[in-house]
């Protein structure tokens, strides 16, 4: 294997075009979306210029994006660390600031002491002073307002949520680029 094409992912579109997913980008090992191809699951419409895998009997192009053949509809969200506080735009949600996810904690609106569950409707991004200035409170009794009631998202909910944060350019090759920004607004 070319030591080249080690690090190489494969952006997912699915049948129209647009990001299977944008939360987290959509993305497959090469090696996973050039398997898809083989077996005729997706359609390779970009491949990374001049890397090739060389069999024996045949050299293939590394696909570097792909599209379903068959539109894949989503029907929920996973619950998960990440998924919350991209529901929440990684902002805390009693003070408004905007932290990276390793600054950002859970916290329980009902707390856990008072049956308060883990679940979409009862969890909220917060920073750590928020939540220890909080603590085992609901908050109105630590006179702390919400910026938004905690819910579950649907997938285009998130998708849009996702679209508004910032890609980090590093993890984008310059293929994927013509892709991901159709349905952006043309600034004139």
């Amino acid at each position: 294997m070319n030591a080249s094409v080690s690090g190489l992912r494969t952006l997912v579109l699915n049948a129209d075009f647009q990001p299977l997913s944008w939360a987290p980008l959509s993305a497959w090992s090469w090696q996973q979306a050039l398997v898809a191809v083989m077996q005729e699951r997706v359609i390779q419409v970009k491949s990374y210029d001049d890397v090739l895998i060389q069999t024996q009997r045949q050299a293939f192009e590394v696909p570097a994006v792909v599209v379903l053949k068959r539109y894949r509809k989503r029907k929920h969200v996973p619950f998960s660390r990440y998924n919350v506080f991209l529901r929440d735009e990684f902002r805390c949600q009693y003070c408004g600031e905007r932290l990276p996810a390793n600054e950002l904690t859970f916290d329980h609106v009902v707390p856990k002491s008072r049956n308060g569950h883990s679940t979409w409707e009862n969890i909220v991004s917060s920073c750590g002073p928020d939540n220890l200035r909080k603590a085992n409170r609901t908050p109105g009794e630590a006179r702390m307002k919400l910026l938004r009631s905690p819910f579950r998202p649907t997938p285009p909910e998130l998708d849009r949520i996702a679209r508004k944060m910032p890609l980090v350019k590093e993890e984008l090759h310059n293929t994927w680029l013509d892709y991901l920004y159709w349905s952006a607004e043309i600034e004139g």
